[in-house]
């Protein structure tokens, strides 16, 4: 599907820079259309650093070196490189000598010390990487970096992408305005069990880092593990934050009204994120929203969510505007999680829950309901639908955002590598 064709645009505002933060974006040629595909974020001060990673059993060679720099230096890093076009994963030991060329690289072009920089790669599993041209490109972006690069960064991070994607959120703490800015990349392989693909947030607010991963993870749990596209979890996923502490504000070192708003801008720009992900899914023309509600935990509810969000059946129902609602609910019955056909309900609508618009009712207590089938299709027509299940069963709610499953998706996967 074309940029042109594509069901919906990339995001409404422009990104804010980070106060101490600059970005950039270039061609080093690891793509041979010519494409960005190499972007460096950096912070002359050092940060403190927090990530989630794939838990994958075949993490790519950036994963391992990155949980290792976690381990060793989370309160002394300096930015993170990432490239396009090639994953550097399933590549062995040359692969993960590749990552810590990257990563030196990187370091020598900021001026800083070894194991300050962090490393991430997406694109084509199994091929080595053409670390040559990365190593050749690095200076050349590091010469670039300037505090409104971040769109020309989420533009180099692009692989099957439609469009690129940035967030931005803003929260008092401490007395002053703290700025949260990230971007992420992902169009397929997106199902997470932690993340999904690659995301970057920097932000200028002073936090100690064991809080610092403890909001990341939080966020995370909100956000990038509440969406699927297509079922498969990847090699790469990584979700790193950096926080250099330039606000000013009174470090942030136990949990108050300070950290629950820094976890609440935080969430914010990773949900944003993480619906662009969707929205800019493979071969995608619905965006969808399922609430679960009535679950005896919010655990299950979970469960019900997902099990809904990754069929294959229901996703097709979506893409041909057919409310087969009894797909839906097969789905609930598999997931695992308590159900009580008599308590169940169904309810579909167009656009987003906040939209407000008006339901229709497809099932009450286990048992179709008399509606319109005219009325139904109508909304499943829509490029946004949400669905709502309420189970009662108890007070477990989850909320998980996926798409449909169209014609284009199989094409873009069966020619990816041709």
């Amino acid at each position: 599907m074309s940029e042109k064709e594509h069901a919906f645009a990339g995001p409404a505002a422009a990104a804010i820079p980070v106060k101490g933060f600059d970005a950039a974006g270039i061609h080093c040629g690891v793509k041979p259309t010519g494409a960005l595909d190499l972007a460096l974020i950096a912070s002359p001060t050092a940060c403190r650093s927090a990530a989630v990673f794939t838990q994958n059993a075949f993490p790519a060679a950036p994963v391992l070196y990155d949980r290792e720099l976690l381990r060793m230096n989370p309160e002394g890093t300096h930015g993170v490189v990432i490239n396009s076009g090639n994953a550097n994963a399933c590549t062995s030991a040359e692969g993960n000598a590749n990552a810590r060329r990257m990563a030196e690289a990187a370091e020598k072009s900021l001026g800083s010390t070894d194991n300050t920089a962090f490393v991430m790669s997406t694109g084509v599993i199994g091929v080595q990487l053409p670390i040559g041209v990365i190593e050749a490109g690095i200076p050349e972006v590091a010469a670039k970096l300037r505090p409104d690069g971040w769109e020309e960064a989420a533009e180099a991070i692009m692989t099957t992408d439609v469009f690129p994607k940035w967030a931005s959120g803003q929260a008092e703490v401490g007395g002053e305005t703290v700025t949260i800015t990230g971007i992420g990349k992902g169009a397929g392989m997106i199902h997470p069990n932690m993340a999904t693909m690659l995301a970057t947030l920097a932000t200028d607010a002073a936090i100690a880092q064991p809080l610092l991963q403890e909001a990341l993870a939080a966020a995370v749990s909100h956000s990038f593990n509440r969406i699927s596209i297509d079922g498969d979890t990847s090699t790469n996923d990584t979700v790193l934050v950096l926080a250099n502490g330039a606000a000013g504000n009174a470090e942030i070192t136990e949990k108050g009204a300070d950290y629950e708003a820094f976890v609440e801008a935080l969430t914010a720009a990773s949900m944003e994120l993480a619906k662009l992900i969707v929205r800019n899914g493979e071969g995608v023309t619905k965006f969808v929203t399922i609430q679960v509600e009535g679950a005896v935990s919010d655990e299950e509810a979970h469960t019900v969510a997902n099990s809904i969000a990754k069929s294959p059946l229901v996703k097709t129902a979506f893409f041909g505007h057919d409310a087969n609602w009894g797909r839906i609910l097969c789905a609930v019955g598999y997931s695992g999680a308590t159900v009580d056909p008599t308590k169940a309900h169904l309810f579909i609508a167009a656009g987003q829950p906040e939209a407000g618009n008006a339901e229709l009712q497809l099932v009450d207590a286990g048992t179709p309901t008399g509606y319109e089938e005219a009325d139904a299709s109508a909304i499943f027509a829509e490029s946004e639908i949400s669905v709502r299940v309420s189970l009662g069963l108890g007070e477990g709610t989850a909320t998980v955002w996926t798409c449909d499953l169209s014609y284009d998706y199989v094409s873009i996967n069966a020619e990816y590598r041709t």
